[in-house]
């Protein structure tokens, strides 16, 4: 299930949207990628600037690949000798991660979902309240992260958390407000009208029943391995209890505007 558009149009530029669209995609290709692969500079750059849960719980002890170059290990665990490279101080990971990304798929899609419903979270409130809600959801996605594994040295990097934040807001304030989106299954796709409720509310249970099984049968140490489903599940919860605070220009007559053709 793939979101092409929504139905609400924004009062002004969203400009603070953009910005981020740029800025992500601009790390992505200068910083961490040769071409449309992670390089193997991008995969060390996102061992120092990801968010690795056990360098937040474990503060002072920093990660690095071992010396066959295949496995993170971290000081302080034991049968670990000697000092990690120079890294980023982890208070810092916790926002630079938010601008970094393991693939190509993985920037392409968490940019089209903060594009669609980004820009009318940041149209109901203020350019710098879209700010601070953005780093704090995409905060509280990492804590509920850290919380599932704290000892997990598998670098969390992505928007995923901070947009599941936005996805969460857009649910509380636009339930009603329509969504193009596209169904796939197998070979065949459909294109339908949705209630946006209905979309995010799907999009929510799956990343629940995702997390679940991801406990059950939890991923390898690799780099990049594994999707942060309790990013996302603690992005979304944030955007549905916080969105009141920072909204305050709501728009409230939405669902009045003149809906998009079902296809």
């Amino acid at each position: 299930m793939f979101p092409l558009k929504d139905n609400i149009p924004t009062r002004r530029f969203p400009v603070v949207t953009v910005v981020i669209i740029a800025i992500c995609t601009v790390v992505w290709f200068v910083f961490e990628a040769s071409f449309w692969n992670i390089s193997v500079k991008g995969q060390e750059r996102v061992i120092e600037f990801g968010a690795i849960p056990y360098e937040i719980t474990n503060p002072g002890d920093y990660c690095g690949l071992d010396a066959t170059g295949t496995q993170i290990v971290c000081e302080g665990q034991p049968g670990v000798t000697g000092t990690a490279p120079d890294q980023a101080p982890w208070w810092v990971t916790i926002f630079t991660s938010m601008f970094m990304h393991g693939s190509f798929l993985h920037l392409a899609g968490n940019m089209l979902f903060l594009w669609i419903f980004g820009n009318n979270i940041e149209d109901s409130m203020g350019r710098g309240r879209f700010i601070a809600f953005y780093l704090l959801g995409g905060v509280a996605a990492l804590g509920g992260q850290v919380l599932t594994d704290t000892d997990a040295t598998i670098p969390t990097v992505g928007a995923s958390g901070a947009i599941a934040g936005v996805l969460g807001a857009y649910a509380l304030l636009y339930p009603r407000a329509r969504v193009i989106t596209v169904f796939i299954i197998i070979i065949f796709f459909t294109v339908l009208e949705l209630p946006a409720l209905l979309v995010l509310g799907f999009w929510f249970v799956l990343q629940l029943l995702y997390g679940i099984n991801d406990i059950a049968q939890p991923v390898g140490g690799e780099p990049g391995g594994g999707v942060a489903y309790f990013a996302h599940l603690g992005g979304f919860l944030f955007g549905l209890l916080a969105i009141k605070l920072f909204a305050n220009n709501v728009h409230e007559d939405y669902d009045s505007q003149p809906r998009l053709p079902v296809y």
